[in-house]
């Protein structure tokens, strides 16, 4: 495994790398950003973006998709895959923001992951997104550099990977890490031999691992 100040390090590398990078879903609205995330799990942000500037033009607040033709809804968003139980969580989630919240969207990690089809990594790229709160949501990007890179173990769950990085960043940074690290998954792949590998900054952790785990 790698040292703290050996994570934040790589971390910063791959800033240098990537350069300034932000959030890549579109949506104008808190609620609309909550949805566009909750449709994003096992998809990506490219094939969302395509869905949601008809899903919003037609159903645009809470109200509107509460009341939505569930067939409707899934005709819209069918390209962007598991569209039947997305349609129902989508408009399960906007009748409790509209009738039990106000049509406020809640600015907890408990109050999102009480919303259907919302789990910790909504809540928490919502909650860092939208909100400004200094949390970190762990996609597939982000595990799978996390265990090549050696910051945890391979067989690491998400949460693990969370607190890992939260333990060793400054609290401000997690935003831009999180971002960083998604554009850096998308540039890279994690999947190479070791032997075959040519990213300077995987080889220098691979080093980093193996003269950490000689001591």
């Amino acid at each position: 495994m790698l040292k703290d100040e050996q994570i934040v390090w790589a971390i910063h590398q791959m800033e240098d790398d990537m350069g300034p990078v932000g959030p890549s879903l579109d949506s104008r609205t808190p609620f609309q950003y909550l949805i566009s995330v909750i449709l994003s799990a096992q998809a990506t942000d490219v094939s969302v973006n395509k869905v949601t500037p008809v899903l919003f033009a037609k159903y645009p607040e809470p109200k509107d998709l509460m009341n939505a033709d569930i067939q409707d809804v899934e005709q819209i968003i069918k390209s962007v895959g598991l569209f039947h139980n997305k349609a129902k969580n989508i408009i399960k989630t906007a009748c409790v923001v509209h009738e039990e919240l106000n049509d406020v969207v809640p600015e907890t990690r408990k109050g999102i992951m009480a919303l259907p089809g919302a789990g910790r990594k909504t809540a928490n790229v919502v909650l860092s997104d939208v909100f400004g709160k200094n949390t970190f949501a762990v996609d597939t990007h982000v595990s799978a550099i996390s265990k090549r890179l050696h910051f945890v173990d391979s067989k690491a769950n998400p949460l693990q990977v969370e607190k890992k990085i939260v333990s060793v960043l400054d609290p401000k940074e997690l935003h831009q890490a999180h971002h960083t690290m998604i554009e850096y998954g998308r540039k890279y792949s994690m999947k190479l031999d070791p032997a075959k590998e040519t990213n300077a900054l995987i080889i220098e952790c691979d080093r980093l691992n193996a003269a950490n785990d000689d001591k």
